[in-house]
Parts: C-alpha cells; sequence; structure tokens
C-alpha cells in the first residue's frame, strides 16, 4: 500500500512538472514546444480516465485536464490552426461548460473563422460570469467588434474614412468577410466567372474576403535583376505560407482545390457562392493531399498582385509590392471595359463595382493598364497568357483598319501634336456617329494624349474648346471602363483653379464613388486627392 501511494505522488509530480513546463513555454510563446508537452499531458490524463473508477480522482484528473485543453487550444490559435483548436475548446467544454478561459479562448477562435454570431455568444456569456472581474473592459471591446463585424458581414456597409483622414497612422481597419450580390458562373471570357445577380450602382461593395495568405516587401530602388530576385523571395514566401494554410484547414485546401490550374477550365464545377460566405463550413470536402505541382499551378492562375493598376493598395507607398491570394476573387475575369476594382487594406481585399452594373452582367477586373491603346492592350494581354476578346477590344478591332485610326495611332505613338491628334480623333467619332460607351472606349485609349493637353496651360488656351473638358472625358471613360484615380486626379487639378460649388463636388464624388467605392465618405476621398474646398 505504501507502495502504490509513492508510486501515485511520483505520477502526480511527474504530471505537475509537466504541466508546469508547458505552461512556462506557454508564457514565453514558444508555442510548437508549449503544444508538444500538453499533447503528453492530455495524453496521460485521458489514460488516467479510462483506467479510473473513483470519481474524486476522476474530478481530481479532469480540472488540470480542462485547463491543458484550454492552453493547448490558444497555442494552436496563435500558430492559426484554428481547426484543431476549436476541437480542444470543445472537449474542455464538455468537462466544464463554464470554464471561462476556455469560452473566451473559443471568442477570439471563432472570430478568425468569421463566425461573428457564434463568437459574440461567447462574449456574451464570459461577460455575465462572475470572474469577468478586471475584464469587462477587455470583453466589452470583443463584444462591440464581434457587433460591429457582425453587421459589416450582413449589410456590407463598410466605412474606412477615419483611417484614411488620419493619414493610416492608425492600423489597418478591422473588416469582415462580406458577400453581396453575385454568384458563380460559366464565364464568357474564360472557365468560370463572378455575375451580378441584381442591378447594382457604382461604388457598391461586392465582396470583401481575406488572403489566404500573403508576400510582401518593398522593392529595392536598383538593378532589374535585384528587384526579380527580391519578388521571388516573396513569391517563395507567399507560396510557404499557401502550403501551411492548406496543412491546417480543411476548408481552405478544399475551396483552394476548386481553382483552376490553367487546363480544361471549360469543365470545371460551378461551385454555389453560398460555399464562400462567412462562417460556411458545410459544403466541400477534400482530403486527399495536394501536389506541390498542382498548387504552384493555381497560385501562377489566380494570385493577385497589389501593386496592379486595378487595385489601389490603401497606406502603402509607391515602392511597395505584393502577391497574394483571395479565393473568391480569383474568379473575377479580365476585361478591358471592367466594371470593378479593389482595394487591398491589410490582409483584406474589398471589391466593389467601378460603374452601374446590370442584373446578370459579369464582374470583370482591369488585369493590366486598360488606359492604353488597342495595340499596347494586346501586348500585355499577351504576356498574360490570354487573347482579350472583351467588347471593347472587339468593337476597336473593327476600326483598326480605319486610315483615320491610323493616323491617330502613328501620332501617338511618335508623340506629335497631342492636342491636333485629340482634335481629329473627336472629329472622327463624329463622323462615325459614335454614342456612349463606343466614345468612352476610344478617349480610353487615347487618354495620355488627354493628359497631356490638360496638363500644360498653353495647349488647353490654344485648342480651347474644341477639346472636351477634362470633366467630360472622365465621365465618358467612367461609363464606358469604370472609373480610374489618375482620371479622377486631373478632373479635381483642374477644378482646383476655379471655385468648386456643390455641383462640381458632386460629380467628384461621383466618379470617387466608382474609383474608391462607397465605403469613402467626402472627407476621405478629399484626403486622398489632397482636395482642398
Amino acid at each position: 500500500m505504501k507502495e502504490e501511494n509513492q508510486h501515485v505522488k511520483m505520477e502526480e509530480e511527474m504530471m505537475n512538472q509537466l504541466r508546469s513546463k508547458a505552461t512556462e513555454l506557454l508564457l514565453r510563446e514558444e508555442w510548437k514546444d508549449s503544444i508538444e508537452l500538453y499533447s503528453h499531458f492530455i495524453s496521460l490524463s485521458q489514460n488516467q480516465l479510462l483506467n479510473s473508477t473513483d470519481q474524486t480522482q476522476i474530478s481530481k484528473i479532469k480540472k488540470p485536464l480542462c485547463l491543458a485543453l484550454s492552453n493547448r487550444a490558444e497555442a494552436l490559435s496563435r500558430l492559426k490552426d484554428f481547426s484543431e483548436a476549436i476541437k480542444d475548446c470543445d472537449e474542455a467544454l464538455e468537462i466544464d461548460s463554464t470554464h471561462f478561459k476556455t469560452i473566451i479562448c473559443k471568442g477570439k477562435i471563432l472570430l478568425n473563422l468569421n463566425r461573428y454570431s457564434m463568437a459574440l455568444n461567447c462574449f456574451k456569456l464570459a461577460i455575465s460570469d462572475v470572474q469577468t472581474n478586471g475584464n469587462s473592459e477587455i470583453l466589452n471591446g470583443y463584444l462591440e467588434k464581434c457587433k460591429k463585424l457582425e453587421f459589416q458581414s450582413r449589410t456590407g456597409a463598410f466605412d474606412l474614412s477615419d483611417w484614411i483622414v488620419n493619414g493610416f497612422r492608425d492600423k489597418s481597419p478591422e473588416l469582415a468577410e462580406y458577400l453581396g450580390s453575385v454568384k458563380i458562373g460559366k464565364s464568357g471570357y474564360s472557365g468560370r466567372g463572378l455575375f451580378a445577380t441584381k442591378e447594382i450602382e457604382a461604388g457598391t461593395v461586392l465582396v470583401v474576403t481575406k488572403a489566404v495568405a500573403t508576400g510582401r516587401g518593398i522593392l529595392p530602388d536598383s538593378s532589374e535583376v535585384s528587384v526579380e530576385s527580391a519578388r521571388l523571395v516573396m513569391w517563395k514566401d507567399f507560396v510557404d505560407k499557401v502550403v501551411e494554410a492548406i496543412t491546417k484547414c480543411s476548408k481552405t485546401r478544399s475551396l483552394i482545390c476548386t481553382l483552376a490550374s490553367g487546363e480544361c477550365e471549360e469543365v470545371l464545377e460551378v461551385l454555389d457562392t453560398s460555399l464562400f460566405r462567412p462562417g460556411t463550413e458545410e459544403g466541400l470536402t477534400v482530403t486527399e493531399k495536394i501536389e506541390m505541382d498542382k498548387i504552384l499551378d493555381i497560385l501562377d492562375v489566380n494570385s493577385l498582385t497589389e501593386d496592379a493598376i486595378s487595385a489601389k493598395v490603401l497606406g502603402k507607398n509607391s515602392d511597395y509590392y505584393g502577391v497574394g491570394l483571395w479565393v473568391l476573387a480569383s474568379f473575377i475575369n479580365h476585361s478591358c471595359n471592367p466594371n470593378a476594382r479593389r482595394l487591398h487594406v491589410g490582409d483584406h481585399v474589398i471589391v466593389h463595382t467601378s460603374r452601374d452594373v446590370k442584373a446578370g452582367e459579369e464582374i470583370t477586373f482591369a488585369y493590366f493598364d486598360v488606359l492604353s491603346p488597342l495595340k499596347k492592350r494586346r501586348e500585355l494581354s499577351k504576356e498574360w497568357g490570354f487573347p482579350c476578346n472583351c467588347q471593347r477590344c472587339k468593337f476597336e478591332e473593327e476600326l483598326s483598319c480605319s486610315d483615320d485610326l491610323r493616323e491617330i495611332e502613328v501620332a501617338f505613338e511618335f508623340g506629335s501634336d497631342m492636342g491636333a491628334m485629340i482634335i481629329k480623333l473627336e472629329k472622327g467619332m463624329r463622323k462615325a456617329k459614335m454614342k456612349g460607351k463606343e466614345k468612352g472606349y476610344l478617349r480610353a485609349s487615347y487618354w495620355t494624349a488627354f493628359l497631356k493637353v490638360y496638363k500644360l496651360e498653353k495647349l488647353v488656351k490654344k485648342w480651347g474648346r474644341r477639346i472636351p473638358t477634362a470633366e467630360a472625358i472622365a465621365e465618358s471613360i467612367a461609363e464606358a471602363v469604370g472609373g480610374d484615380e489618375r482620371v479622377l486626379k486631373v478632373v479635381v487639378q483642374g477644378l482646383k483653379k476655379y471655385a468648386i460649388g456643390a455641383l462640381e463636388m458632386e460629380k467628384v464624388m461621383k466618379l470617387g464613388r466608382g474609383v474608391y467605392g462607397k465605403v469613402l465618405k467626402k472627407k476621405a476621398v478629399r484626403a486622398l486627392l489632397e482636395l482642398s474646398v
């Protein structure tokens, strides 16, 4: 009996030391090592439970086991292994459904998994507990955060104005994931695409989604070789993060497996868009290992850069470069008359309409600079590995044999008198009785020529009313190919020379909604454009 008691004491001492060491590692933020020791402790504790019939002893084992599961969940969540972390929380709460630390941990994990309502319930339960004591302020903060994110996710009402007006000094705002009036369908461009399910105004948020992973940095201001080398380093870092995300989350692995890899895109399944709604766990289940070659093919086709003309990377300087994977956004195809733009905010991408969109219309981005002539766009399209057959390209292709357009192209290419070239272009469009978007397409193609004229006061005076105003050209381009920050800034600079009235400001704001979306109020648009009124 004495030997048995001594053995029990030794076993208890060993368990205490094991738990103490695991806790020490947790406090030192050595997550992997703490997980290893907690796993050992949990395994031993579970074996003890299986071999014990004494209720007092069982109760004695369960209390530290519950805490160990909670602490391992905390460490797992720090490593972004949320699937395993939530399992530990649920197991701990089976032992003690009121365990304060576990409820808090589960709430934070649910927030990371975009399950805002469930997270809110956890924090409500925690704040009602007498243990809150000095934690009530922190819990109230989590409650408000959950309410805000749940509201954003339900309504699509995002507002970045304060952050922008404050000069991006604070960390980027926390954003919920959101899925608006869109669905996945067979694309008229390539494979599958995203489509509007109703008429949508310019500036309306369509999708807000967090990156699976990103690779980022500042490009060196030196040779082309070193810049390319820096990009390769970022790419490798990005690929490693994607592989890690696939390993840790079955939903992420399943969704990535649905993406195109550059082959047989026409036979790919049209997915139910609800799979991408925040907090959705049911649906696709892919358990097999994804080979590295397939991962690289998928990333090559679907990753987005954060320095593209079609994107505005808020709060970053001009040398900033990033690459990332935003799964739902990767379904959006290219068009030279796009109807959507994206804003990159932290790890989130916000996709909004850049012009009015009709029900059933495919949502498209500009993968490259569409304020370029057809010839240049063909070259860029070739670099991306696809021929662009959008409505605008087809229209301009039909005009390409025109002698007048050939003369304009030559004048543009060799930098002839841009004013004369524009007048010839405008005269040719009137002669051909072009209207609406057709005029906007050509004006977008030769935007650089308009820009050169608007920038020089003497050219504006020389050609006078024979050249349309910057506001008229901006509105025409926006209707045809969506909003563009460069066009908007020229309009603002022109208006600054005069007193800006309510009507002029409304025109600026309408153009601004196409560029930045409705996530910015007037004061934020002014800040971005340095507009003094």
